[in-house]
C-alpha cells in the first residue's frame, strides 16, 4: 500500500515550481548520466570527499552499504523509518534532521 503524502496541491506546487524555474532538465540529469554510464566510462577511483547517505524505505535505490563503502568515504549512514524517493517532500522533518546531522559531523 502506497502512502500519499503530497496531495494534489502539493504535487501541482512541485511541478509548477519546476516548470516556472525551468529546472526540469537539471532535475533529471542524474538519471540521464546513470543511463549513459557503462563500465568503461565510469571512474574507478575511490571518492574521498565525506559522503552522507540517508536511506528512505520507499526509495527505489537499495544499494548495500558494503558496496557503497568500497567506492565512497561514508561518514554518515542512516536508515529512516519513513519517506521515499522525494524525501524532502515525503518526510521533510527527517530529511532536514539528517542533513543537519551529516554537516555537524563534517564541519570544522
Amino acid at each position: 500500500e502506497r502512502e500519499v503524502t503530497l496531495g494534489r496541491d502539493g504535487l501541482l506546487d512541485n511541478v509548477t515550481t519546476t516548470w516556472v524555474t525551468n529546472t526540469g532538465a537539471s532535475s533529471c540529469r542524474m538519471y540521464y548520466e546513470l543511463h549513459q554510464a557503462t563500465l568503461e566510462n565510469v571512474p574507478r577511483a575511490r571518492i574521498e570527499v565525506p559522503v552522507g547517505i540517508a536511506l528512505f524505505p520507499r526509495d527505489s535505490n537499495k544499494t548495500p552499504r558494503r558496496w557503497v563503502e568500497r567506492r565512497y568515504n561514508i561518514v554518515h549512514w542512516r536508515e529512516q523509518r519513513r519517506g521515499g524517493h522525494f524525501a524532502a517532500l515525503d518526510a521533510p522533518d527527517l530529511f532536514v534532521e539528517d542533513v543537519r546531522l551529516f554537516f555537524r559531523g563534517v564541519r570544522p
